[in-house]
């Protein structure tokens, strides 16, 4: 059993990906003790989101907040339905934003917080204190499978985004251009012969490119091994994740621009990225 959060009156529910992953059949029950089967609209498990629609009137809905008002150190409540003891609301703080790198999901952007999350309270809602929806609580950080007092949420502004694609699409459709990105380290800017700044003796702040998929949009648009990227479509990259998601909010078949550093020099490269590969 999982949690979801009612978003509109039309019965659209948000939850996790891995709430309802091969399941043959998924019903809902609300708290008034109503209860519907429901039908599956899209999934994204590289953010681990699933849209649900039941067909139940007069549905209570969430209002969503805005990711641009939460602080650290805000009062948010969890609310879901831990262990199948029925729903329950728990309270903590936000203790960071934007975490990611945590080997969670593809595209990572986390709100954390101490708010108790245990198990089935994914899928379940992270609100604020005026009871606005701030994100869809996905994971905990434990050794036991007990809250430790690290739960993780996908933000609001994350949720909508892929809501309206399943929504539009019944898929969430990414850019992809085929590249092995890795972070850039001393050791592997040594050995690609990638030098310091002289004036602050800091590496430059992009990914470098390890390998280059044959026949991909980036080998096609000359993008090599050894390249550091530092800009796509005009933002800044400084690791990983980072790139990965501005890669993937490019448009396929629409011709994006890439600042790559390569041997030193700064040089233009124009990339139209494919469709990025639907994870299982």
């Amino acid at each position: 059993m999982g949690s979801g959060v009612i978003v509109s009156p039309d019965g659209y529910i948000l939850t996790n990906h891995h709430v309802i992953e091969g399941a043959e059949g998924i019903e809902v029950t609300l708290n008034d003790g109503r209860s519907a089967m429901a039908k599956v609209i899209g999934t994204d498990s590289e953010t681990d989101l699933a849209l649900l629609k039941i067909d139940l009137p007069k549905l209570p809905t969430i209002v969503l907040g805005q990711m641009e008002s939460l602080q650290v150190g805000d009062a948010v409540l969890a609310i879901g339905n831990p262990f199948g003891v029925g729903q329950t609301v728990t309270s903590g703080i936000v203790s960071a934003l934007g975490r990611k790198q945590l080997g969670i999901n593809t595209f990572e952007n986390f709100i954390q917080t101490d708010a108790a999350i245990n198990p089935g309270n994914s899928g379940g809602a992270l609100v604020d204190a005026n009871g606005l929806l701030m994100g869809i609580n996905t994971a905990i950080y434990s050794r036991s499978g007990g809250n430790l007092g690290i739960g993780f949420a996908v933000p609001v502004t994350t949720a909508t985004q892929v809501m309206a694609a399943l929504i539009k699409d019944g898929k969430v459709t990414r850019g992809w251009i085929g590249v092995e990105p890795r972070p850039l380290t001393a050791e592997i800017a040594e050995s690609f012969g990638i030098a310091k700044d002289k004036a602050t003796g800091l590496l430059p702040q992009g990914v470098l490119i390890h390998g280059v998929l044959q026949n991909s949009p980036a080998a096609k648009a000359g993008i090599q091994p050894g390249d550091l990227i530092l800009k796509v479509g005009g933002e800044v990259v400084s690791d990983v994740p980072e790139m990965l998601t501005r890669v993937a909010a490019l448009k396929p078949g629409e011709t994006a621009s890439l600042s790559v550093q390569r041997n030193g020099k700064l040089i233009e490269i124009r990339v139209t990225p494919g469709t990025r590969p639907i994870r299982p």
